[in-house]
């Protein structure tokens, strides 16, 4: 295991096994990450939020990409995630599962196994499948630095960042920047 690069790790996340974590990545209370067999990698920037379950599949591990929010609840199950990623409350992604870079993958949807999902899609359902495509990217990469902010004021003992004006103003400048920034 490896968590020295994460920005956060709630003391009452459970992790085991071949698990790293990348630059300013966070997991956030009752995450449940575990790798007895192939490896987890969660990207940098990463948040894995409460509740979450993450496992590796029989055949390959689990891959986060870079600046990925991946929900409460959600459930996570030797698949491939790319970069810049939101992964709904709740949702299940099986073993074998592709998701390209810039998607948003709905809450509750379930991807069975093998699944590709490609870049810029919007996905939901049950079977989950592509509803639309869009641009994810900047959207997606906002929640992510939204929660690795958090993550910061988190070590510092400081809840409340999401409510302080200071913040919001810092958080709207992020947002035209990320809209602005180049693919």
């Amino acid at each position: 295991m490896s968590i020295e690069r994460a920005a956060f790790v709630h003391p009452s996340s459970l992790i085991y096994g071949a698990v790293t974590f990348g630059e300013g990545s966070s997991a956030w209370l009752n995450a449940t990450i575990r790798a007895e067999m192939n490896e987890v990698r969660i990207g940098a920037y990463s948040n894995i939020q409460d509740g979450v379950m993450i496992h590796v599949g029989a055949e390959g591990g689990t891959i986060i990409g870079e600046w990925c929010s991946i929900s409460h609840r959600a459930t996570l199950h030797g698949c491939t995630i790319g970069d810049n990623v939101l992964v709904g409350i709740g949702a299940t992604i099986m073993d074998g599962c592709e998701i390209g870079s810039n998607c948003v993958i709905a809450g509750h949807s379930f991807l069975k196994e093998g699944t590709v999902i490609p870049p810029n899609s919007v996905v939901m359902g049950m079977p989950a499948a592509v509803k639309s495509t869009r641009d994810n990217r900047a959207a997606n990469r906002l929640n992510a630095w939204t929660y690795w902010m958090n993550a910061l004021a988190y070590v510092e003992g400081h809840y409340r960042l999401w409510s302080d004006p200071e913040f919001l103003a810092q958080r709207s400048a992020e947002r035209v920047r990320l809209i602005e920034l180049p693919e």
